[in-house]
C-alpha cells in the first residue's frame, strides 16, 4: 500500500474515532464501520482523481481487487467501474491497515494512526 493512501486512510479512521462510529466496544466492527458501512469515494469522477491522485493505474487497481475477491470470495463480483473499484480499494486497504496496527483499545488504535 502507497504511503499516501496508508496516510489517507487512518485520517479516515481518526474521523471514525472522533465522530464516535468506532470505540471499544464495537472493536470487531472497526473495519465494517470505517470501510464498508458507507461508501469510502462517491461518483466515478471523484474516484478517477483518487486513482489519479495516488498515482494508481486502472487496470493495477483492477487487478487487486480481483485477486483479493478470488482469493477471500472464490469469485470475482466487483462492477468494473472507477466507483466500485476505487470503494473495494479502500475496503482492501482499510482492512490492511487494521490488520497491521493490531489495535486492541481505540486508545491504541489512535496512538498507532498518529504515528504513522
Amino acid at each position: 500500500m502507497k504511503t499516501s493512501i496508508k496516510t489517507e486512510l487512518a485520517n479516515h479512521i481518526i474521523d471514525k474515532i472522533n465522530d464516535g462510529i468506532i470505540n471499544d466496544t464495537n472493536r470487531d466492527d472497526w473495519h465494517y464501520y470505517c470501510f464498508n458501512e458507507d461508501y469510502y469515494i462517491v461518483y466515478h469522477s471523484n474516484a478517477i482523481k483518487w486513482l489519479d491522485k495516488h498515482s494508481i493505474d486502472t487496470f493495477e487497481s483492477i487487478d487487486i481487487v480481483k485477486e483479493y475477491e478470488l482469493d477471500h470470495f472464490g469469485e470475482f463480483t466487483t462492477d468494473i467501474n472507477p466507483e466500485r473499484i476505487v470503494n473495494m480499494l479502500a475496503y482492501i486497504y482499510g482492512e490492511e491497515l487494521l490488520s497491521e496496527l493490531d489495535a486492541e483499545t481505540i486508545e491504541d488504535l489512535e496512538e498507532k494512526l498518529n504515528n504513522l
